[in-house]
């Protein structure tokens, strides 16, 4: 249950960094970002392998590529729902969704590198 709860701060964090970084995505505040996060957790579980295995011709065809497009949609599918996310273009969703998956990464990273003991 922790363990959920701060993969949720690391992605809610992760849309404010992208909020701040990438022009035509907006997030509406703290509780925006926490709610985004939890749905767009829950599409990329649930939609995102369904988008991937109808897409998965264009996937292989582009060595992977594709994959960045099938972000883009989920992103910008959360952001049409209207819960505290915003997205003005398709491109922004893009660009979003990228930078979105690099902070997330790097903050459970260092999030990881900080829980493990000392050797």
């Amino acid at each position: 249950m922790i363990g959920l709860i701060v993969r949720i701060v690391i992605n809610a964090l992760a849309l404010l960094a992208v909020a701040y970084f990438v022009p035509g995505v907006h997030v509406s505040g703290w509780l925006g970002a926490v709610i985004s996060a939890i749905i767009l957790g829950i599409v990329n579980a649930i939609l995102r392998p369904i988008l991937f295995l109808l897409t998965l011709p264009a996937v292989i065809l582009t060595l992977g590529l594709f994959t960045l497009v099938i972000n883009a949609i989920t992103f910008e599918l959360v952001a049409h729902l209207g819960l505290g996310l915003t997205v003005d273009s398709f491109g922004a969703a893009l660009i979003g969704a990228l930078v979105l998956s690099i902070v997330s990464f790097l903050l459970s990273t260092l999030v990881k590198a900080a829980e493990e003991p000392a050797k």
